[in-house]
């Protein structure tokens, strides 16, 4: 007999639970556990460090171990008599927001395992050592720490796919459906910790491109373009290399620096995007030109390309 669609998909759901729990226990019982105990004679990395690198992995380790996962195992066990998951699946949702903190920590913990590998051997020994175990199946501890990031997306990829292969008569249909829409609200929340964290990242290594200048540095921007463009100096009817950051207050007018110690460039001017106005020039000698005014000065800019320049002027 021929096993209807979603019962393959929750039984696909409890296997490969049964499986990132397996994960959990190894990032949680041994890497963080016997990294602990190392950190506690002293010799290897101080306690917080490692507190640092696991982040909350216990809690979430002991949700899944000790809650979903036994839920899950006995409705399929149950299947036949009673086929359905949503409801357990809607228990399970309000927890997953556990992993905004792991996910948010997760590029600060693989930097800390990387500069504390290099400043210290017997931590990197150690590390070595349960990496060789056959239960990490030749992967690294960063490689298995990725493993809790990427376990939201999955929920929502079987959860969905459950849904569209439910009978239309199926009891499970409206529980599986607002679990769906339960999962895909913590998966939302997940993502924008990811795209905050990255912003927050990219803008500080724009920062770090320009030398880091005090009044520069605000968390709250949001960089919209940047690139190389030429000024155009209508004094001896000449262009020079220039390059624009725009954000979404100012624009910065740099020069790109010859010596690259530090900074890539130099902030020639800053212009505030309110009250800044921005046209096109039709200027035959100089194709591609536009003119940015503010309250600061004007600009004559040429742009490579035409699409360039609209992409600007946009």
């Amino acid at each position: 007999v021929q096993e209807p669609e979603e019962k393959k998909i929750a039984l696909e759901l409890l296997e490969t639970e049964q499986a990132y729990v397996n994960r959990l226990h190894l990032l949680d019982q041994v890497f963080y556990t016997e990294l602990m105990k190392e950190a506690k004679t002293g010799k290897t990395v101080p306690e917080d460090v490692v507190k640092m690198i696991f982040s909350n992995i216990s809690s979430i380790y002991q949700f899944h171990s000790e809650f979903f996962l036994p839920e899950l195992r006995q409705r399929m066990e149950d299947w036949n008599r009673n086929p359905r998951i949503g409801d357990v699946i809607q228990k399970l949702a309000p927890f997953l927001k556990m992993y905004g903190e792991y996910v948010k920590n997760f590029d600060k913990a693989v930097e800390l395992i990387t500069a504390w590998s290099e400043k210290s051997p017997p931590f990197q020994e150690l590390i070595a050592d349960i990496q060789k175990r056959k239960v990490c199946a030749n992967l690294t501890l960063q490689h298995h720490m990725l493993e809790p990031v990427q376990r939201i997306p999955r929920y929502e990829l079987l959860l969905k796919d459950y849904v569209r292969k439910l009978p239309p008569q199926s009891p499970d249909r409206g529980d599986a459906e607002k679990a769906l829409e339960m999962i895909f609200m913590v998966a939302k929340h997940s993502n924008a910790a990811i795209a905050e964290m990255e912003r927050l990242q990219n803008l500080w290594v724009v920062y770090q491109r320009l030398g880091l200048e005090d009044d520069i540095v605000d968390p709250s921007n949001e960089l919209i373009k940047e690139g190389p463009i030429q000024k155009i100096s209508t004094r001896n009817n000449s262009t020079s290399e220039k390059y624009l950051f725009l954000f979404n207050n100012m624009l910065l007018y740099c020069v790109p620096k010859v010596i690259q110690v530090g900074a890539e460039f130099q902030v020639h001017l800053r212009m505030d995007v309110e009250g800044m106005k921005v046209r096109e020039l039709k200027d035959t000698e100089f194709p591609h030109t536009f003119l940015v005014s503010g309250k600061q000065r004007t600009l004559e800019l040429q742009a490579r390309s035409g699409e360039e320049m609209n992409a600007w002027i946009e």
